[in-house]
């Protein structure tokens, strides 16, 4: 019998020699052509706006998935309709290994990875500080903290040899506040994430390797919110925003692009709020 890593990889086979095959082969004139970008969690919301935003200004996108293939599978084609190149990748972000394998594979497909935005992450579920099991913490403090370590760490030595990288990591406004009720472990991955970024910043900055950060706000059309915040707490803290209304994955998507172009090559370190006002510092 077949592992599921032996599937996977059969299956992302198939998926990649039907795709790639897709893909319009229109001169890049984007700011990034010529660039390879991973964006992890890439088959929906701020990650797909993120994708897309990249290969419209030219970059090879490598769209990560861990659960959703055929939803990374549209992202893919929306961005060969419009005349980019991507292919999908599946891996578990919190596993070394399957990381290690992800950038391995990316570079067989796209080339070396160039751009890498961390972007997966989630809260899992709301749960308070009695109610919240080992289990449960470790897996979100993964997913949301240590996945962010070892994707940098497995495209950081390629980035070094050549000189030249970019490194996006996705912090959240619950890193200033704690976060809503239920939501203190994902609130400390994604300080932790600033923390983070920070200090991998001055390390791989000397050996021409940028890395930034973005914290959103209160993002509409995106899964997070459609499963973790009613309506009416939803529309209650629009109303807490100066610019008066939700960010937009587009608004966020934006920022990331602006920070993998060189119009950002003297910001290091940073971390850009996103948030319409809702929180300024």
């Amino acid at each position: 019998m077949q592992s599921r890593r032996a599937r996977l990889d059969r299956a992302q086979t198939e998926r990649h020699s039907l795709l790639i095959m897709t893909t319009n082969d229109t001169t890049k004139t984007g700011p990034l052509r010529g660039k390879t970008a991973l964006v992890t969690g890439a088959s929906g919301g701020i990650g797909r706006a993120t994708a897309l935003a990249l290969a419209q200004r030219g970059a090879r996108v490598a769209v990560h998935y861990f659960s959703r293939p055929d939803a990374a599978d549209v992202v893919v084609r929306e961005i060969a309709d419009a005349g980019g190149e991507a292919a999908p990748f599946g891996a578990d972000v919190k596993d070394a290994a399957a990381v290690r394998a992800l950038v391995a594979d990316v570079e067989r497909t796209l080339g070396p990875v160039d751009v890498l935005v961390n972007n997966a992450g989630d809260l899992l579920e709301r749960r308070t500080l009695l109610q919240m099991t080992d289990a449960r913490w470790h897996e979100t403090i993964d997913l949301n903290l240590t996945s962010v370590f070892l994707c940098a760490q497995a495209v950081a030595p390629g980035m070094i040899s050549r000189r030249s990288g970019v490194i996006v990591n996705m912090s959240s406004l619950a890193a200033h506040n704690g976060g809503g009720p239920g939501s203190f472990a994902y609130a400390a991955a994604k300080a932790g994430v600033i923390a983070l970024t920070k200090a991998i910043a001055k390390e791989l900055a000397p050996h021409g390797v940028r890395v930034n950060c973005v914290s959103p706000g209160l993002i509409g059309d995106t899964q997070f919110h459609a499963r973790f915040t009613p309506q009416e707490a939803f529309d209650a803290a629009i109303k807490t925003i100066p610019i008066g209304r939700a960010g937009t994955p587009a608004d966020v998507a934006n920022a990331i692009a602006f920070l993998c172009g060189d119009e950002s090559a003297f910001l290091v370190g940073e971390t850009i709020e996103i948030n319409g006002g809702m929180l300024m510092r």
